[in-house]
């Protein structure tokens, strides 16, 4: 395996742009080109390009990064095999988009003259400040080389885990690839509520971000359940029990978040097709 491995990002949005901060801010980036016309500027340790055709002739991939949008794909992919040619049959496909399936992505290589492997990953916007979490998946295909490659790309912004059924990403979409935008919700609404009760913008935004920061910290820290964390902060009659007795009703939280959930992995699998 190379020891640095040569990556072509091919979009550089959210997600991508998510990976991107977060390899160059790990000890070891990878050599990049990053794909993307809404990019500019190249230095020593990254080349932006807005086209396919102006990736440079000497640059020869192991990992292409797909981080555009999903409708995208097929294009993308078709743009890359005509500016790469032969030098695209050593690379493997690592898809970050939702919903596109190995299968089709596959096909699209095929057509645009690349018979290679493709792995799907899931990571969420946390990778941006490396502690992203991904679902890795990896088709038959794939060599442990290339395995191995992208679970270390993915390693470098945070933690990886893999999955053993491709169907099964619909559900890491929904968990933890949309995930942070439920905590980030919570915390907004921590924020406004603590605001309508008197708290002034800033003191109640410094309660609610480090609320969230502080819990997510245990979770992580400590190995009791998130179960047994809640009890531990409820005392029996008393604040918290009070506010939970709200959110835990059962048209509350308990009906709602497993709505929410279904609702995203639908939606991922209807992004396949």
């Amino acid at each position: 395996m190379p020891s640095v491995p040569s990556v072509l990002l091919a979009g550089c949005g959210k997600m991508g742009g998510a990976l991107f901060d977060g390899w160059l801010a790990s000890p070891t980036p990878p050599r990049l080109v990053v794909l993307d016309r809404h990019r500019t500027g190249s230095d020593d340790a990254v080349t932006v390009v807005r086209t396919a055709a102006e990736i440079p002739a000497g640059f020869r991939p192991d990992i292409i990064v797909l981080a555009v949008k999903p409708a995208a794909a097929e294009i993308m992919i078709d743009a890359i095999g005509k500016a790469l040619g032969p030098r695209m049959s050593n690379a493997a496909i690592l898809s970050v988009m939702a919903g596109r399936t190995c299968a089709a992505l596959s096909d699209a290589a095929r057509l645009a003259g690349a018979d290679i492997p493709v792995l799907r990953a899931m990571p969420n916007t946390p990778s941006a400040v490396g502690a992203g979490i991904s679902g890795l998946y990896a088709s038959p295909s794939a060599t442990p080389e290339q395995k191995s490659i992208c679970h270390d790309l993915l390693f470098a912004v945070g933690d990886v885990v893999p999955v053993e059924k491709e169907a099964d990403l619909s559900v890491v979409t929904a968990v933890s690839g949309s995930g942070p935008a439920y905590v980030f919700l919570l915390a907004e609404l921590l924020e406004k509520a603590g605001q309508q009760h008197g708290l002034s913008p800033t003191i109640a935004r410094r309660l609610a971000r480090g609320t969230i920061y502080g819990a997510g910290r245990m979770l992580d820290d400590l190995p009791d359940s998130a179960e047994d964390l809640r009890k531990a902060v409820t005392s029996p009659n008393g604040t918290t029990a009070a506010a939970l007795a709200v959110l835990m009703k059962s048209d509350a939280w308990p009906e709602t978040v497993p709505k929410a959930i279904d609702a995203a992995t639908k939606r991922a699998d209807e992004l396949a097709g």
